[in-house]
């Protein structure tokens, strides 16, 4: 029997409450197919840094470099200042296991579902990889005469050659091993951004040449947001710098159903990647069985897909798409979905 460590890091608002129930369903899809899963819960969040004043300890980094993946809940406290436990917490695992790809499948299970007119699941099956430790997010910059009428901040979008080609040859695999429509649209601003816009575009062309069977293809972000909306049918994998990929990825969560059915990958392909979903600690719901764990379990089968269990990762997304489909579960949104949080849990767990 094939045994993965995972680390648990629940974390704040309703982490805990959708990583129960996609723990769930992993052990039960785990166990249908042979494999162990062994799962081990860290503390680190909001309320372990009103007590300790401690994000992420460095030791905490050695610790993980023990286990299999990481299964993450959410990231987020109300009385903890904007930023402190992104920083210290997510930008800190994403930077130390170097998970350079975010990984967002975009895929629309329901019509009722998709707020676009018309629209169908075969219009809206899609991926979106971001780039995930470089640009503005390495927080280079700066302010002077802070607090004056004086005061400038800078804060600088960097891209070194080596953080561009890996994320756009990791882009370009991809979407030869989807094998549907066998296209790439990178997302960039190069009309504005000519320095970091023009690196990006000269390397997606460079090295497309190595894929010819990859139709390459490029939007400008603003004009990729209204697409997304008007034709969502036309995408098959969108490549993008990090502080675009950040906002067009919630865009296309909506498209899909809403942040309680998106889930995303944090990827070192040679490495420790780490798995979670896209709605947030959404505090206001904590300890109301209310919340939608579809996207923490849909991150657990993302989880076992990298793993190389595609039987275990296939086997819970039929679950999700049947869980969906039986009509039982009525809208997506927390406190709507006309089961509770565990019960949406136990429908999953019954029908990998």
């Amino acid at each position: 029997m094939k045994l993965y460590k995972i680390a648990v890091i629940p974390g704040d608002g309703t982490g805990p409450e959708v990583i129960q129930e996609g723990i769930k369903v992993l052990n039960a899809a785990a166990q249908k197919y042979n494999v162990k899963l062994e799962f081990v819960k860290f503390d680190f969040g909001g309320e372990r840094y009103l007590k300790t004043g401690e994000t992420l300890p460095d030791s905490a980094i050695e610790d993980l470099k023990k286990f299999d993946a990481i299964y993450l809940g959410a990231i987020g406290h109300p009385d903890v200042k904007p930023g402190i436990l992104e920083v210290g917490i997510l930008l800190k695992l994403r930077f130390a296991f170097d998970q350079y790809i975010n990984l967002r499948p975009v895929k629309l299970y329901r019509v009722e579902d998709c707020p676009i007119k018309d629209k169908t699941p075969q219009d809206v099956d899609f991926v979106v990889i971001r780039e995930n430790t470089g640009g503005v997010y390495t927080g280079i910059g700066g302010v002077m005469q802070k607090g004056t009428k004086n005061e400038v901040a800078t804060q600088l979008m960097i891209y070194s050659y080596h953080q561009v080609e890996r994320c756009i040859r990791f882009a370009y695999e991809y979407t030869r091993k989807r094998n549907k429509k066998k296209q790439l649209t990178l997302v960039h601003k190069t009309n504005v951004l000519t320095y970091c816009g023009d690196l990006w575009w000269r390397v997606f062309q460079e090295v497309g040449k190595e894929y010819p069977d990859i139709k390459q293809d490029y939007n400008h972000v603003d004009a990729c947001c209204m697409w997304f909306v008007k034709s969502p049918e036309y995408y098959d994998v969108v490549v993008t710098e990090n502080m675009f990929g950040d906002i067009i990825t919630d865009l296309a969560a909506i498209i899909q159903g809403g942040l309680g059915i998106a889930a995303g990958g944090n990827i070192n392909p040679e490495g420790i990647s780490m798995f979670e979903p896209m709605g947030g600690s959404a505090p206001k719901y904590t300890g109301k069985n209310v919340i939608n764990p579809l996207a923490a379990i849909y991150a657990g089968s993302m989880m076992m897909d990298f793993l190389g269990e595609k039987k275990i990762a296939e086997a819970i997304e039929h679950a999700i798409e049947k869980a969906l489909l039986s009509g039982k579960i009525k809208s997506l949104s927390a406190g709507k979905m006309g089961l509770t949080t565990t019960e949406v849990g136990d429908l999953v767990a019954s029908l990998v």
